[in-house]
């Protein structure tokens, strides 16, 4: 059974180790010590009292930090880092920070060998067991630790390999998406209630009407546009609510989204 140190206890690390108890014994670690023993207490974990220690017995150390504070966790850790004759994989979570920058940050080890690196970019439907998680190894990685933490990683949603170059595009499309997808729905309820919907059925209709949208894509494998096609009548009430949304610019507008966020992703690897 693998050991996993979890740095960090926020949601996005507990959503990931809660997919991971089942075949892993779990360690949290946190500034906030009575936020690491509610998260560990709810999945059968246990706390340690460092992110030194969290090195010392983890096979994978999760690094579920704050991009603005990881400087400070990594020049904490690296000492311990190279104390240990098999370094740990380091997976981390943190925007911006690319894998060579992590592994300048600790440093190399005294035989001059770079450290396994894994960069993750998870979402926030993690915390249901429906994320998407995109995954770039360094080449130190072997194989089967990332199958391993594919394994780990799966119980959280869809894994899918990706370059690193990618990863500020997947932050700013499936990291950041989740809050695009959410204003989305609040104003379809919004607009259900205009026209004349309670509040929480109006609700209630646009999130499944988008769960169920999105399966649609998923499972029958038809480009958007297709099942677009499909329920949008000559002269119907769809192409009529279309055709709004085509005058305000919506498909620009949501790409454009995308687009800032992608590049407030890079902006912040700069800084950093």
């Amino acid at each position: 059974m693998s050991v996993i140190s979890c740095i960090g206890s926020g949601n996005m690390g507990f959503a990931l180790m809660k997919g991971a108890v089942k075949g892993a014994d779990i360690y949290f670690t946190d500034a906030d010590s009575e936020k690491a023993k509610t998260a560990a207490a709810s999945i059968g974990a246990k706390v340690l009292n460092s992110n030194t220690e969290a090195v010392e017995k983890g096979d994978f150390v999760f690094l579920a930090v704050k991009p603005q504070v990881l400087a400070q966790v990594l020049a904490e850790i690296a000492p311990a880092v190279k104390k240990r004759q098999t370094a740990p994989v380091f997976v981390s979570m943190a925007a911006g920070w690319s894998i060579e920058k992590i592994q300048k940050a600790i440093g190399e080890k005294p035989q001059g060998s770079k450290l396994p690196v894994v960069r993750i970019m998870p979402n926030t439907p993690a915390l249901i067991g429906r994320g998407m998680i995109a995954l770039s190894a360094s080449p130190e990685v072997p194989s089967e630790k990332i199958a391993e933490l594919e394994k780990i990683l799966g119980c959280a949603g869809i894994v899918d390999r990706i370059e690193e170059r990618f990863m500020d595009a997947v932050t700013g499309l499936s990291g950041s998406g989740p809050a695009f997808v959410y204003l989305f729905i609040e104003a379809l309820a919004d607009g259900g209630v205009r026209a004349g919907l309670s509040a929480d059925k109006a609700l209630r209709y646009a999130a499944q009407t988008v769960t169920g949208a999105a399966a649609m894509v998923q499972e029958t494998e038809k480009h958007p546009s297709e099942l677009k096609n499909m329920v949008t009548s000559p002269g119907g009430t769809t192409i009529a609510g279309l055709t709004v949304l085509e005058d305000r610019a919506f498909r620009d507008t949501v790409i454009k989204a995308v687009e800032a966020a992608w590049k407030r992703s890079e902006e912040l690897g700069n800084k950093n």
